[in-house]
């Protein structure tokens, strides 16, 4: 063979299905040069170009790149064009099923919705209304309610000068909340701030130099819900947060008659028990109700009740150790206090215990990180504000059985029970299945067969799961199929088991009660799609889910343990206000 015979180009004639092609490959000729010349010439993808020679003198079968070296083919002596034959689908581009638009082609509120959400500029010292506003914002019902909201109609309704700030208030977060949703940059609440500290002079309090002070989060949050209280009454606001048509009655509602309280309103029932008078014929329990938009969790002490004020007083302190946010919710549950008995004639201690007995779709719990240290030796006697920094942990939900009335949890065991029945009965089929499964591959591999005994348990693990999905769909449509329950709350899903999942944090960074900063911790509304693979906390169940951090106008991504950290116990971010939604 010559040297040169390599080198010399090759003129084709290449059967493709109806097809024939006449090409010309450019020298030098190697299979890998070739596949890939007819790869381009016809648009079939490299790896699926099948060439095969109808020539003599050439290769047998098909073209490969490992196995056929042309180098040893004399050209010259062959006949051109050389009769090819060739398999395979060209691959074209399909255009876009739908149009393809730039994001920079969107309107900013369509920009807004794929990108971050966008924060809140600092207008000085307005973290705490930055921090609770982001945690709100992610609450749809909330939303929805107040888009019934109307400015004029409620300022014809409202005559006097304290109800015209609180509608100037629920509009302004009503603007603010839909500015949010439709710019990618921060946004500038000065609406807001303003009827903030219009609706409540406090937040308005400046220092010694002229500086606007630091407010706390959870004031802020509780003045705001008071105001959108006293806005949003009617049936309008509360059928538009749940979505319906029809009007909801009293025994839904359970004594809710505005759309804060339908979202966010416990029904708190307090006992007071005399601990001098064992004859409860003497001196009955005394029972009373009242209404609470959150829950406090005493990190030392209890003794304080559910609508106490953020700032607890060292008297109230002992020295229980609260680690767990369901411990600290206890003891602010229970507690004693002084009172008069009609039977002893005298004040007495009374034991005071309280449960919910009216369940909320929304839960705040609030951290009683700040309480006055008396200082009797300072020239005003007035107190010092200080902050308890001792961890106490939380999980990613919150069960809330022990903090119901008696009422109210044997509504809860009823789905819990029916529950628990139903997973458990998955599960012993499950079992059973595997069993049965074991004891049929054992026989048919004692008969010697191996290979279609291993064939066989295949299939009959294909079956025993289509059994389980089979039993586990039963399982739900059973529950289904069960009575409704007695209401134990407005707006609350079928079958509530009283298990609350974490949604926002609002957390405060620094040992100075009247200073440091707040930031928001909120779960991402559409988590990212990763198929079946979910990640998971280390050593744990649970979803590690997104999350974003909003520190004002900086907006960053972080996961739910990230936010299990908050704990506090250091100078780092610790929570502060814990929001939870009804879990499905």
């Amino acid at each position: 063979m010559s040297t040169t015979s390599s080198n010399a180009s090759l003129t084709m004639s290449i059967k493709w299905g109806k097809e024939t092609l006449n090409l010309t490959a450019p020298s030098p000729l190697t299979a890998a040069s070739l596949l890939q010349f007819v790869s381009q010439a016809t648009s079939i993808p490299m790896d699926r170009v099948k060439l095969l020679s109808k020539t003599k003198g050439l290769w047998k079968g098909v073209l490969h790149v490992e196995t056929t070296d042309l180098s040893r083919i004399d050209w010259t002596a062959l006949k051109q064009p050389v009769q090819l034959l060739l398999m395979g689908s060209a691959v074209q581009d399909a255009p876009p099923s739908t149009p393809v638009v730039f994001l920079e082609d969107l309107p900013a509120e369509q920009v807004a919705q794929l990108k971050e959400p966008s924060g809140l500029v600092n207008l000085g010292n307005t973290c705490y209304l930055n921090s609770v506003t982001q945690c709100l914002r992610t609450v749809q019902p909330l939303r929805d309610g107040l888009s019934e909201f109307n400015v004029n109609r409620s300022r014809r309704s409202n005559g006097s000068s304290s109800n015209q700030s609180f509608t100037f208030l629920t509009n302004a977060l009503q603007q603010t909340l839909k500015q949010l949703d439709q710019q990618t940059d921060a946004y500038e609440p000065h609406h807001l701030v303003q009827a903030t500290r219009t609706s409540f002079p406090q937040f308005a309090q400046r220092g010694p130099h002229g500086q606007v002070q630091q407010q706390d989060a959870e004031e802020f949050y509780s003045n705001l819900l008071t105001a959108l209280a006293a806005e949003t009454h009617g049936a309008q606001h509360i059928s538009s947060a749940f979505k319906t048509n029809s009007t909801f009655d009293a025994d839904q509602l359970l004594g809710a008659n505005n759309l804060v309280d339908a979202l966010f309103g416990l029904r708190m029932e307090e006992t007071l028990t005399c601990d001098e008078v064992s004859d409860v014929s003497l001196e009955p329990p005394v029972i009373s109700y009242d209404l609470a938009r959150k829950l406090v969790c005493n990190i030392q002490g209890g003794g304080i009740s559910a609508t106490t004020n953020s700032a607890m007083t060292s008297a109230n302190i002992d020295n229980t150790n609260v680690t767990h946010i369901a411990q600290g919710i206890q003891l602010s549950l229970n507690g004693s206090i002084e009172k008069h008995s009609t039977a002893l004639g005298r004040n007495a201690v009374w034991t005071r215990t309280q449960r919910i007995s009216r369940l909320s779709p929304y839960l705040a719990v609030q951290f009683g990180r700040f309480y006055w240290k008396l200082t009797p030796d300072s020239a005003d006697h007035s107190g010092v504000k200080c902050k308890i920094m001792k961890p106490v942990t939380f999980h990613a939900t919150l069960d809330i059985y022990e903090f119901c009335a008696t009422s109210v949890q044997a509504v809860l065991k009823q789905a819990r029970d029916a529950a628990l029945a139903a997973e458990e009965d998955v599960i012993a089929k499950k079992l059973k299945g595997q069993l049965e499964q074991q004891q049929q591959g054992d026989d048919e591999t004692t008969n010697g067969d191996d290979v279609a005994a291993a064939a066989d348990v295949d299939m009959n693990t294909s079956q025993q799961d289509m059994a389980v999905d089979d039993d586990e769909l039963q399982a739900a449509l059973a529950m289904s199929m069960e009575p409704e329950q007695p209401p134990v709350g407005p707006g609350l899903p079928i079958n509530f088991q009283g298990i609350y999942e974490l949604f926002a944090v609002v957390t405060h960074k620094g040992r100075d009660a009247d200073g440091g900063h707040y930031m928001a911790w909120v779960k991402a509304e559409q988590q990212q799609q990763r198929g079946n693979d979910v990640t998971k906390i280390a050593d744990t169940d649970v979803d590690n889910e997104d999350w974003f951090v909003f520190d004002d106008d900086q907006v960053s991504p972080c996961k739910t343990e990230d936010v299990l950290k908050l704990k506090g116990g250091g100078d780092w971010h610790m929570s502060y206000i814990n929001f939870y939604r009804a879990k499905k």
